[in-house]
């Protein structure tokens, strides 16, 4: 019997240039847009009012663009960094092209842009990560650059097993 365990990537695969396609995509619905504004304190109308929303150039509500970040980068933790992460360092140049709106379906694909060994700890490594989202009619949504600290591959069966 072949035992298969889904898991990220430890720092030690990751090459340059690799280029990873998430699937599934993801449909955004009204409920988890309107939760996650709410959950977050964010009460800004053009995602929680229609009325107002129709009367902006976007004509309906727009989607939480924190929330587009998150399910971006959400979509590539099984790819990459289930289980090998440490921790996120940082995100660099958020930026977001085009609006979403309920009921677009989000796509992602993350590059391995650069990397490098933990000055400090000999056990990780830091990578720098490019995650894109497209909608379902291939325009950009969302790119963000980021930074993690990543676990090298165990070394010896005393070290710490992912989890």
């Amino acid at each position: 019997m072949t035992v298969f365990e889904r898991r990220g990537r430890w720092f030690d695969e990751l090459e340059i240039g690799d280029l990873f396609r998430h699937r599934p995509g993801r449909t955004i619905s009204e409920a988890e847009n309107v939760l996650f504004t709410t959950v977050t304190g964010n009460t800004q109308s053009l995602h929680l009012d229609e009325v107002f929303a129709q009367s902006t150039q976007f004509g309906t509500r727009l989607v939480n663009s924190l929330y587009t970040l998150a399910v971006v980068v959400g979509l590539s933790v099984a790819d990459v960094t289930e289980g090998t992460t440490v921790a996120n360092l940082g995100f660099d140049g958020v930026r977001f092209p085009q609006p979403v709106v309920v009921g677009d379906t989000l796509r992602a694909t993350t590059e391995v842009v650069s990397k490098r060994p933990s000055a400090s700890d000999p056990a990780r490594g830091i990578v720098v990560f490019e995650h894109r989202g497209t909608n379902q009619r291939d325009q950009v949504v969302c790119v963000a650059r980021r930074s993690a600290l990543m676990r090298r591959s165990p070394q010896s069966p005393d070290e710490e097993p992912a989890r």
